[in-house]
């Protein structure tokens, strides 16, 4: 399963042209390869103004390199999570509870166990993971799941390491809960990663309802938030600190609804997020330690209902805008930077799996700023959950269907 992107360039004014009559051009139409109109043509659910020029529905881009996005497996069962091994394989989760390791052909190792066992209903299940920085020696993952426990489920932390025979996770280990527990199945959040200082970035969504929703704003608890901790789990040194009295020392960032994307920038170090919006106001986060991202005082979106969220306002002093924010939404998931050397075009660009939109963001960033946005594997019309640079410098994609993609220079 193949789709193939060939772009030419061509005058600004066929670009206008072709996107008046042809609102939602497709992967073949001709436009000018570099700039054009935002990607969005559906009206927004809300009225609400940025509060800076380029925060949504920024110009688009287009790559002039010839790439394709090839489905090179479709044998996974609901993927979550995927990352690269040094040997180039690629180890995945999946949802009810089991990984899975990939070659870059697409062929498909049996199930890994042992692992705790998780809650898969709603949005729950084996979500997020990372590797050890030393795992070429150490052989240890990380991973996120929902953790059934008295008073309901929770965003857990594990740890364990993988088997010599690659079937197993010994030594296997919850290293953190982010409490309190909740009667639910919505907004686990659930990325993990490791930053330069070698301490774990975990998000934890605010598990949706109207009883847990303001626990989002409150520091006591670790619901809607980022998380940094050390590989055994314990506040990581160097935590900002929050005021307000017992105010969890793991917090490194509040105010969150349900992340589901965490990259480092290749070239500044720092930690940036997306997180699903109700109906609309999707955001883009760069994330600062100890700042207040502002969910639900502040938002960009309304209720799926169509009533407002709150007072209702998007900006206010002590809250943190984001970077760029969607509306309707996407529903980012899964992201990454682009380091590789083999479409140059795309250097330091973050790329997005998007789930109900169906396709692949790339943003181009410049100075902190989104500058241009496309599209890509649109024609593919899956759910993408996750993304990952490969050793090979190509990037792997998986799908809620079950297919992984290799996208790549033609």
């Amino acid at each position: 399963m193949k789709t193939k992107f060939h772009l030419i360039a061509v005058a600004f004014g066929i670009i206008m042209t072709a996107s008046c009559s042809k609102p939602g051009l497709d992967d073949e139409t001709i436009i000018d390869p570099t700039i054009g109109p935002g990607v969005e043509s559906n009206p927004p659910n809300t009225n609400y103004t940025a509060a800076f020029k380029g925060q949504t529905r920024i110009q688009a881009v287009r790559t002039t390199t010839a790439f394709q996005g090839t489905a090179i497996s479709t044998g996974l069962t609901a993927p979550w999570g995927i990352t690269a091994l040094p040997d180039g394989r690629l180890l995945i989760t999946q949802k009810a509870g089991t990984m899975r390791i990939a070659t870059t052909s697409g062929a498909l190792s049996n199930a890994i166990t042992g692992l705790p066992a998780v809650n898969p209903s709603g949005q729950g299940g084996l979500l997020g993971l990372c590797i050890d920085p030393q795992f070429s020696s150490n052989r240890m993952i990380y991973w996120v799941f929902s953790e059934n426990v008295s008073g309901g489920t929770q965003t857990s932390v594990a740890k364990g390491r993988l088997a010599q025979n690659e079937q197993v996770l010994e030594n296997v280990t919850v290293i953190y809960r982010a409490g309190p527990a909740y009667n639910g199945t919505l907004h686990y959040g659930g990325r993990i990663l490791f930053d330069r200082t070698g301490n774990l970035i975990v998000s934890t969504g605010e598990r949706s309802d109207l009883p847990t929703r303001p626990l989002a704003q409150s520091v006591t608890s670790g619901l809607g938030k980022i998380i940094r901790i050390t590989t055994n789990g314990l506040p990581a040194p160097g935590n900002p600190s929050f005021s307000t009295a017992g105010a969890l020392p793991e917090l490194y960032s509040i105010g969150h609804r349900n992340p589901q994307g965490l990259a480092v920038h290749p070239a500044t170090g720092e930690i940036w997020q997306s997180e699903h919006g109700p109906r609309g106001g999707d955001e883009l986060n760069r994330l600062q330690g100890g700042r207040n991202y502002g969910w639900p005082t502040i938002t960009y979106g309304i209720e799926y209902s169509g009533a407002a969220i709150g007072a209702p306002i998007q900006q206010q002093n002590g809250m943190e805008q984001p970077a760029y924010y969607w509306d309707p939404v996407i529903s980012p998931s899964g992201m990454t930077f682009y380091t590789g050397n083999r479409i140059a075009e795309w250097q330091n660009n973050l790329f997005i799996g998007s789930l109900s939109a169906t396709h692949i963001v790339r943003l181009v960033i410049d100075n902190n700023r989104v500058v241009g946005e496309e599209r890509l594997l649109a024609s593919e019309n899956q759910r993408f959950r996750d993304i990952t640079q490969g050793i090979d410098n190509a990037l792997y994609a998986i799908t809620d269907g079950g297919r992984l993609y290799r996208i790549d220079r033609s």
